[in-house]
């Protein structure tokens, strides 16, 4: 039995695979949330690439793409509010949460808001970030000159060289990259450990993010962890996106639903 993707406009806007491809019945719901200066398009083959078990919904952040005329929000907080409701009233009972980046961080703090609501994910799935109570490494990246700041977005190949080559759309973009890289640099970890099993990944080539910062997201659960590592930099899960949907699903499996219980 199958039914069809659900394309109604997810609040904060997803983006939506057109056509949308069939679900089978159980689909699991898995919201993805994109890293620093990216919108919803990050995703954008994800929905065809995961169905018919895996419902992909892109998750649209203020201030970019068909929601640039809203101000890009500066702290996680901020952020974690903004998304709280639509998650909330949109995840149902069978949904896991994937964040790269920027996107982690707020997908584990969505993580903890949700359970505390008695609504956990069955899974959280980190990407291509260390884990938030480890001290900062590094420049603080959102104080950075322009100039340096556009040498570091294309070192991480995250933004296509045609892009950075416009002088007028770069500097469209660099407040919302200076905002997005705020919400990591200004990040103040209180949390205990989740109660959801957690997946971290990451390249290991990625220049930013050694294997061992990943591995560092097991402490942060009392509910399993494994760490995966692929062949790749920090955007490993563009050069290879079957390899990432297959153990997408492969821990979705091992998951299964999980009770509604309110954290303590």
């Amino acid at each position: 039995m199958t039914r069809a993707a659900d394309v109604a406009c997810f609040p904060p806007c997803r983006a939506e695979a057109t056509p949308a491809p069939a679900l089978d019945a159980d689909a699991v719901r898995l919201f993805c949330l994109p890293h620093a200066g990216a919108g919803a398009s990050a995703y954008r083959d994800w929905p065809e690439l995961l169905a018919p078990d895996i419902e992909a919904i892109p998750v649209q952040f203020p201030g970019r793409e068909n929601r640039f005329r809203e101000p890009a929000l500066p702290s996680a907080s901020e952020l974690v509010a903004e998304l709280l409701e639509p998650f909330a009233s949109r995840a149902g009972h069978d949904f896991a949460l994937f964040g790269h980046s920027m996107g982690a961080l707020l997908a584990y703090e969505l993580a903890h808001e949700l359970s505390a609501l008695g609504k956990p994910p069955g899974h959280l799935f980190v990407s291509g970030l260390g884990a938030p109570h480890l001290p900062r490494e590094g420049p603080v990246l959102h104080r950075l000159p322009d100039d340096e700041l556009i040498a570091v977005v294309d070192q991480l190949e995250g933004t296509s060289p045609e892009v950075l080559a416009q002088p007028e759309l770069v500097q469209l973009l660099l407040p919302l990259f200076r905002a997005d890289l705020r919400v990591w640099e200004t990040y103040v970890p209180h949390r205990g450990p989740l109660r959801v099993p957690i997946t971290a990944m990451g390249g290991r080539q990625d220049p930013g993010v050694a294997l061992d910062r990943l591995a560092a997201w097991g402490s942060l659960t009392s509910a399993g962890f494994r760490l995966q590592a692929f062949e790749g930099g920090h955007f490993y899960h563009h050069s290879a996106p079957a390899d990432v949907a297959a153990v997408l699903r492969e821990r979705l499996r091992e998951s299964g639903p999980v009770p509604a219980v309110a954290e303590e």
